[in-house]
């Protein structure tokens, strides 16, 4: 197989069309269907199923899927190479995050990097926890944001740390003035984010017996929050989450120092390719002095 053959696969794959793979690559729609028929032959298995709502991967392209990123991501990384030994500073970086890293730090991450490395194209991928640890593993991602609960056999190094906090109503008022205690804790109804989305909260309420969400299966930490608003219940939540939102309601600390530890994460971090490198550098050179009080 070829490397353009690999290139069909993954446009296939992202575009779900033959017909958008085709114009996405600037090749004719029989052109595609007969590279991924050559690739079928070869392979001796079909890779895609046909229907009326788009193309979609069988088992097999599903198990084939990372081996054959891997072989494009190989690609990107030699196209950068040579350019950098040219004296050209240009590429990919495929950056996994999760939403309050992602509305924190991307914005002006990503402008000021830009205006540093213009001929460097950026992409985002948000996700929760789950989902960026089987993007790095995957290869869909070179980067990615994870909490050290989640980073599993990843290489990573730690960035920055912050609280876990209680997001109440408006105006609700704690046993003990200043702070939620685990004591009161229990006794309140969580809305709590689904499993894989929050793992530090989840790790920290099965280590205090606290209970589930008892119905919310939420995916996101601002829909957590204005159910908290609406008066449904509490939540818990990294620091990070509240910094700058205005939703009417109240934070208050707990009685525990409990902490999440965020880690900028990659499969391996001694085999980057250039311009991931370079992003890799200047992230860690952006949180210096959190890097600092960590240690």
């Amino acid at each position: 197989m070829t490397l353009l053959s690999y290139q069909v696969f993954m446009a296939v794959v992202e575009q779900e069309s033959f017909q958008k793979a085709a114009q996405a690559l600037q090749l004719t729609p029989s052109a595609i269907s007969h590279a991924v028929a050559s690739m079928e032959t070869e392979l001796g298995s079909p890779l895609f199923v046909r229907s009326r709502q788009g193309v979609y991967l069988t088992n097999y392209g599903k198990e084939l899927f990372p081996y054959i990123k891997n072989v494009l991501n190989s690609d990107e990384y030699l196209q950068q190479a040579v350019a950098q030994f040219n004296g050209i500073q240009k590429g990919v970086v495929r950056i996994g995050i999760f939403n309050s890293a992602c509305v924190e730090w991307m914005p002006s991450l990503l402008k000021d990097f830009k205006q540093e490395y213009p001929d460097v194209r950026l992409d985002i991928y948000q996700g929760t926890y789950d989902d960026v640890h089987r993007w790095l593993k995957d290869g869909v991602v070179d980067l990615g944001f994870l909490s050290v609960s989640s980073v599993g056999d990843l290489a990573y190094e730690p960035i920055y740390q912050d609280r876990i906090v209680c997001v109440v109503p408006k105006g609700f008022r704690t046993e003990q003035p200043g702070c939620m205690t685990i004591g009161e804790l229990k006794k309140q109804h969580f809305v709590t984010q689904r499993e894989g989305c929050d793992a530090d909260v989840n790790n920290l309420m099965d280590k205090y017996g606290l209970p589930g969400g008892g119905g919310s299966y939420i995916v996101d930490d601002m829909s957590a929050i204005a159910l908290v608003m609406g008066g449904y219940g509490v939540c818990l939540v990294p620091e990070l989450v509240i910094r700058n939102i205005h939703f009417p309601v109240d934070v208050y600390p707990l009685d525990v120092e409990e902490k999440r530890t965020i880690v900028l994460a990659s499969v391996r971090s001694d085999v980057l390719a250039p311009a991931v490198q370079r992003m890799h550098d200047y992230i860690m050179e952006r949180f210096q002095n959190e890097i600092k009080e960590m240690e």
